[in-house]
């Protein structure tokens, strides 16, 4: 069996919609906490993929939380070794950083369910499956393209939404995993967060409640097909 290995910065944002596509490949699944007290020594060379999900912390504060260094710079080394790699969001943002990008404020916070624009790489991509799907969007954050990335997607607010380096590193800044986690409502507690996104917390329920589940269909194949497409 192949192995998986979620890398999860906090409780609330995991694997989600993308648990069934990754377990339908034939991998098997584990996970580490950045909390756990033996983050510091997990390898990132070893299994078969990495998943980087999401979290509220930016990758530039690398005072507020020492893990990060450390993180990127074994991510780095994965990146090197060319050995397939999804980030979704923060995880996305790692993934730049490691890439040697730059990972910075953006102007607005994004936050709501709305589809990407898919440029013409993108649509030859496993990324075509979510063309037109309103997915959900839950950052502040962006970054520079890295050097040798291909860029798949943009949407009005963030022209940098999803990128990848050959077949195996894929970097999604959108949450295309979530749409029917019950998990969501630990999202929906951050209010303060919500307002300064000029939102509220009924719009984004009944966004959840109308979109989620083909959103979170559309993502699982589009998983499906990245996974299919590595090149081991």
């Amino acid at each position: 069996m192949k192995s998986a290995l979620v890398i999860r910065h906090v409780p609330y944002e995991g694997i989600a919609g993308f648990r069934a596509p990754v377990e339908a490949a034939g991998y098997v699944i584990d996970r580490v906490d950045v909390t756990d007290p033996d983050f510091a020594q997990v390898d990132f060379d070893t299994p078969d993929l990495v998943v980087m999900m999401g979290g509220p912390m930016g990758v530039y504060e690398t005072n507020r939380y020492p893990w990060l260094g450390c993180e990127i710079a074994r991510l780095a080394r994965r990146i090197m070794l060319d050995r397939p790699t999804l980030g979704v969001c923060l995880g996305s943002q790692v993934i730049a950083a490691a890439m040697g990008a730059r990972v910075y404020a953006g102007p607005v916070k994004e936050v709501g369910f709305a589809p990407v624009t898919i440029h013409d790489a993108g649509l030859a991509s496993p990324l075509r499956h979510i063309e037109g799907v309103p997915v959900l969007h839950w950052h502040g954050d962006t970054f520079d393209l890295p050097e040798r990335a291909e860029l798949l997607a943009s949407s009005d607010a963030y022209p940098h939404q999803v990128f990848r380096r050959g077949d195996n590193i894929l970097a999604l800044q959108c949450h295309s995993e979530m749409g029917e986690d019950p998990r969501f409502d630990a999202w929906l507690e951050d209010e303060p967060y919500i307002h300064a996104a000029g939102r509220t917390v009924e719009e984004l329920r009944g966004e959840h409640d109308r979109h989620g589940p083909v959103a979170v269909a559309a993502g699982r194949r589009m998983i499906a097909d990245w996974l299919d497409r590595l090149d081991p």
